[in-house]
């Protein structure tokens, strides 16, 4: 900045600083995906990733150290909800993460689907992703921005009311109460048809077609009955299911489902009307998924579920 004066500059660059965490790790995978383990001042630590595809740059963020939501087979709150990132937190996720790209590469999409729950850091959330669609600011379109949800449907309401076409992903990952129960935990408290209400009224709001992700897990979620019973839910909605097969976590008892069980799942849907599509594994060789650098950081065990 040499419309500053020399001594101001040195003034600046030993008083002031730009980001407040300290990178703990920085991983990059074969396929260029790129991860950051943050730490910040107190020490609580969260992770960011940097995706690359031919056409695009997506960045994935946290809202949360730690998550309350209690998914069997996430490592992200294994290690139970601390607090909400602060809207500084959450902001200097994405400014790192746009300075990692190289000066011909420029950043197209942001999903909000790292670490928390992102919908219960909703006042905190909304102001950054203000700054970030601002002309000012990066001049992100919202269209591009997905937010993640367990399924809170007062929080998609709320959402919904702010009247950004934001695109929302919700976690289903299972077709029945029975089993969503077993796999999300405060899914007792909720229902699938409760978050179903709530996501028609999303669509209905904001006119973004919502996407419902499900965690393909071996012998569990992935049989045929599975995905004719998620196509009966969906096949009068104008939705999407991202499906994922489960990327293998170290201290968790679940199994990747075959090649073969998750092609039979995805023609089951699309017979039926659903468009289905399956997630790309990005970061396989960096522990890219959600909360697994945090985890193997932190270094404990976690639970397990047994499959029948």
């Amino acid at each position: 900045m040499l419309d500053l004066s020399k001594a101001l500059r040195e003034k600046l660059n030993s008083a002031f600083t730009l980001f407040s965490a300290e990178v703990v790790a920085h991983q990059v995978a074969s396929d260029l995906t790129e991860k950051l383990l943050l730490k910040m001042p107190g020490g609580d630590t969260v992770e960011c990733v940097l995706m690359r595809e031919p056409d695009r740059r997506t960045i994935c963020i946290s809202t949360q150290v730690g998550c309350a939501m209690g998914c069997v087979f996430c490592a992200s709150g294994m290690l139970g909800l601390k607090r909400n990132l602060q809207r500084e937190e959450i902001l200097e996720q994405i400014l790192r993460l746009d300075r990692l790209l190289d000066a011909d590469e420029r950043l197209t999409n942001i999903v909000v689907m790292g670490i928390g729950e992102p919908l219960q850091n909703l006042p905190v959330l909304l102001p950054v992703l203000d700054e970030v669609t601002d002309p000012k600011g990066l001049g992100l379109s919202p269209r591009r921005i997905t937010i993640s949800t367990v399924g809170l449907p007062a929080k998609i309401r709320e959402l919904a009311a702010v009247g950004k076409p934001y695109n929302l992903a919700v976690s289903l990952h299972a077709p029945t109460d029975e089993l969503r129960d077993e796999l999300v935990p405060v899914n007792d408290k909720i229902g699938v048809y409760a978050i179903l209400e709530a996501t028609d009224e999303y669509f209905e709001t904001s006119g973004r077609r919502v996407t419902f992700e499900y965690v393909l897990l071996g012998g569990l979620n992935d049989q045929p009955e599975h995905a004719h019973q998620l196509a009966t839910l969906l096949k009068s909605r104008n939705a999407h299911v991202n499906l994922i097969p489960m990327n293998r976590v170290e201290t968790l008892d679940f199994d990747e489902p075959s090649a073969s069980r998750t092609a039979e799942f995805v023609s089951i849907l699309e017979e039926r009307g659903v468009a289905a599509t399956v997630r790309k594994r990005k970061g396989a060789d960096i522990d890219a998924a959600c909360g697994q650098l945090r985890l193997k950081d932190a270094a404990i065990d976690g639970p397990t579920l047994d499959v029948v």
